[in-house]
């Protein structure tokens, strides 16, 4: 079964720019991965510093795949001082149909 989730953060002020330019480099990695299916990025129209990540994966699996790459850790790191909250929050989706 795919896992799906949706990542949520909130730049700080001023930090905007930096946190796109960060997750746009990490994206191209996470997409990369042989397990991952979707990795897009969205800011909310009415708010500009709310980033939502729309995360796929083949299975939970290449979800552990992708928590184990070498280059989460220090983009978490990165991003934690950045960010509003302690750390991304993480919603997991499960399909209706």
């Amino acid at each position: 079964m795919k896992k799906t989730l949706l990542a949520e953060f909130t730049a700080r002020e001023g930090a905007q720019d930096e946190v796109a330019r960060m997750i746009t480099e990490y994206a191209g990695k996470v997409r990369a991965e042989e397990g991952n299916l979707v990795f897009d990025v969205y800011t909310k129209a009415s708010h500009p510093r709310a980033f939502w990540i729309f995360e796929v994966y083949r299975d939970e699996d290449a979800f552990q795949a992708h928590l184990k790459a070498p280059y989460g850790g220090p983009f978490n790191a990165a991003l934690t001082p950045l960010i509003e909250e302690d750390a991304s929050v993480l919603t997991f989706l499960d399909p209706v149909v």
